[in-house]
């Protein structure tokens, strides 16, 4: 054979090969969900579904991997995604901040902010909660109680949208906490320590004590089926009204192709018989809004967040 032809023969090889690589069909190697808290919240509990039928679909490993980020909140666990190439390997299981504050603090990697949203799952029952021995029973009582003696909140992160909400709550009702810590984990534990007077958490982690703590308000538009007669942040305060919710996200630059490929999944799995009995055992809406939809929620979440950062800066 010439030279020539043998050199055309081999090139041809080299790019068919290449070429096969490149149009791979998406996913052909493990898919990470990372979620940026420790295990056993609502958001982790339904990563792992999500990532579960994941698998079973595609046939690909899937792996959660929890990435807290201590008195960071959760932004180092989204750096990491942020970082990570932007083929659909690596999926966000994001709470609000992320897209909301996370490009406002100073955070080089989030700002502009990186992501594409898949779509909002879950909107947390997010409560503000003291001990059971509390000499108050409702946010009148505490914001008495402050007035003549020191207290403590426990929360995720200072610039996390739950805290800001419940310091402006605090303003609103006159009266401001003495200290405040940022948690990893704010559960039944962290009450009974004695380390904090209240605490702003998910029901979810102080469901097994439920009975033995004080719910004092609920954040969101809507109270929660599990503390019905406990009164929401919005009814208290109406500018204060900013629901809690968490999505899949990815890099921008993730292939639409890739992206429809996790939301098909994410979609079903949430809607399904098993992620709708988990929203009924712990009072939290178990969903699925859309890309669009959430790129609304998220303008709209940071044009009340500005209000309420303005409000506590007078």
């Amino acid at each position: 054979m010439p030279k020539f032809t043998t050199s055309i023969t081999a090139m041809t090889l080299a790019l068919t090969v290449v070429a096969g690589v490149a149009q791979a069909e998406y996913p052909e190697k493990p898919v990470e969900f990372v979620v940026p808290w420790p295990p056993g919240d609502l958001e982790d509990v339904l990563t792992r579904m999500i990532a579960e039928d994941f698998s079973e679909a595609y046939g690909v490993p899937t792996a959660v991997v929890n990435k807290p980020g201590g008195g960071g909140g959760p932004f180092p666990g989204a750096i990491e995604v942020a970082n990570a190439p932007a083929d659909g390997y690596t999926v966000g299981s994001f709470i609000i901040a992320i897209p909301t504050v996370g490009p406002q603090i100073g955070i080089p990697e989030l700002n502009p902010d990186p992501f594409v949203p898949l779509g909002n799952f879950l909107t947390y029952p997010f409560v503000i909660a003291a001990g059971g021995n509390a000499p108050y029973d409702d946010m009148a009582g505490l914001a008495a109680h402050a007035q003549e003696n020191d207290v403590v909140l426990g929360h995720f992160g200072a610039p996390l949208v739950p805290t800001q909400v419940t310091m402006g709550l605090a303003k609103e009702m006159g009266f401001s906490y003495a200290s405040d810590a940022a948690f990893d984990a704010l559960d039944c534990n962290t009450l009974a320590s004695g380390d904090v007077d209240v605490i702003n958490t998910t029901l979810q982690l102080i469901l097994p004590c439920l009975s033995d703590v004080k719910v004092l308000a609920s954040i969101g538009s809507d109270r929660i089926s599990l503390t019905p007669d406990t009164p929401t942040v919005a009814e208290l305060a109406p500018g204060l009204d900013v629901s809690l919710w968490n999505g899949l996200f990815v890099h921008k630059d993730t292939p639409q192709d890739v992206q429809d490929k996790i939301i098909a999944v994410a979609k079903e799995t949430v809607m399904s018989d098993r992620a709708q009995a988990l929203a009924a055992e712990t009072g939290a809406a178990v969903y699925w809004q859309p890309a669009a939809d959430v790129v609304d929620q998220i303008n709209k979440d940071i044009q009340t967040l500005g209000n309420i950062d303005t409000m506590l800066s007078e």
